[in-house]
């Protein structure tokens, strides 16, 4: 609670200034101004990246006035929000220009340092202090600011190890989590972030909300470079040795580890269902279908319409089994991610063979 003294002091000064000297609006502009105030107003942190950007256009679609933050633009495409601030959420100066003067209705937090097993199985330290600031800092200002909602995006990564020793695991439940074991620093930092959000809801009272995404994948995503993860990297891989005429992909480890994977249109629509929910608990967010990095590779071979042979090499492999429980978010939300496995990677290997043809 550093920061929120002092922001209630500023914005109560802001709100002051205002009502002295109200804007007056006239003519086309009178218009405008009066249908953005009608719009609820959202505040999607993370927005140049994969997720975020699907979040800010699914957003925008539904009638929100959108402002989106990151320390970088997305990759793939202009951003769909009505505002886009390059701002790193890691000093807290940048996250009060974040916030502004205009008052959100939701923050949804996802802004994130992250990558695929490569990336988070080799900089924990940069991982858990860089997204400890973020997250402190997000979370303090959204309660002195007064937002009406605040979502956080954790992750499955949450889920102790020792339920996820085998391939054949059952579906993780949102009560799994504790005792806590988290695989690395990436999953210890998310959890400790829930914990911090049930306590500002207890605490303080700010309307928070907690989704566990499992392994979101779509286009328009990072597919190479070391941060991407399975979905995109085996389409790469695919896509550049029917390129190249290659006979055979590489693949970490002997494949066997198995992974649900849940469409990105899926996991921002269960987003905004949780936020317009009541549910202020975690809830997991992903597809309950189980599959190995094996039979994951040979779908997007037969989408490629090759028939190549994986050969198995050292790598970080993760833990060997995780799928998701959906029994609490069909109670929860009436709702699931249905998107079926196959029909989502034929539009993301698609999109990655022309980037990979370009």
């Amino acid at each position: 609670m550093i920061l929120a003294p002092f922001i209630k002091i500023v914005w109560w000064i802001i709100e002051r200034i205002e009502r002295v000297n109200p804007p007056t609006p006239t003519g086309d502009l009178g218009f405008v101004l009066r249908k953005e105030a009608a719009m609820k107003r959202a505040l999607v942190t993370g927005a140049g990246g994969f997720v975020g950007n699907a979040l800010t256009k699914y957003l925008k679609d539904k009638g929100y006035w959108v402002r989106g933050v990151d320390i970088k633009y997305p990759e793939w495409g202009k951003s769909a929000a009505d505002e886009f601030l390059l701002l790193d959420l890691r000093r807290a100066d940048r996250v009060f220009r974040a916030y502004g003067t205009l008052g959100f209705d939701e923050v949804y937090a996802l802004a994130a340092d992250m990558g695929g097993m490569g990336f988070i199985s080799s900089h924990h330290a940069q991982i858990l202090h860089n997204n400890s600031l973020i997250n402190l800092h997000t979370l303090d200002a959204a309660y002195g600011y007064g937002v009406g909602r605040y979502l956080y995006t954790s992750s499955a990564c949450v889920y102790p190890e020792y339920r996820q020793r085998e391939t054949d695991v059952p579906g993780l439940k949102e009560s799994d989590a504790w005792p806590a074991q988290p695989q690395d620093a990436y999953g210890l930092e998310k959890l400790v972030t829930e914990e911090l959000c049930k306590h500002y809801r207890r605490d303080y009272g700010l309307e928070t909300r907690i989704a566990r995404l499992h392994n979101v994948y779509g286009p328009y995503g990072t597919y190479q470079g070391g941060r991407e993860k399975a979905p995109a990297a085996f389409c790469r891989k695919v896509a550049t040795a029917k390129r190249d005429g290659a006979t055979s992909i590489e693949l970490w480890g002997d494949g066997e580890p198995t992974r649900s994977f849940c469409w990105v249109g899926d996991g921002v629509d269960g987003l905004w269902r949780l936020m317009q929910s009541d549910y202020t608990e975690p809830l997991n967010i992903g597809s309950d279908r189980l599959i190995s990095m094996n039979d994951l590779a040979r779908i997007v071979m037969r989408i490629a319409g090759v028939d190549l042979d994986i050969r198995h090499i050292d790598g970080p492999q993760g833990v060997r089994g995780r799928n998701s429980d959906n029994e609490l978010i069909r109670a929860v939300l009436s709702w699931e991610p249905s998107t079926p496995l196959e029909v989502g990677l034929r539009e993301t290997y698609a999109w990655i063979e022309r980037q990979v043809n370009a």
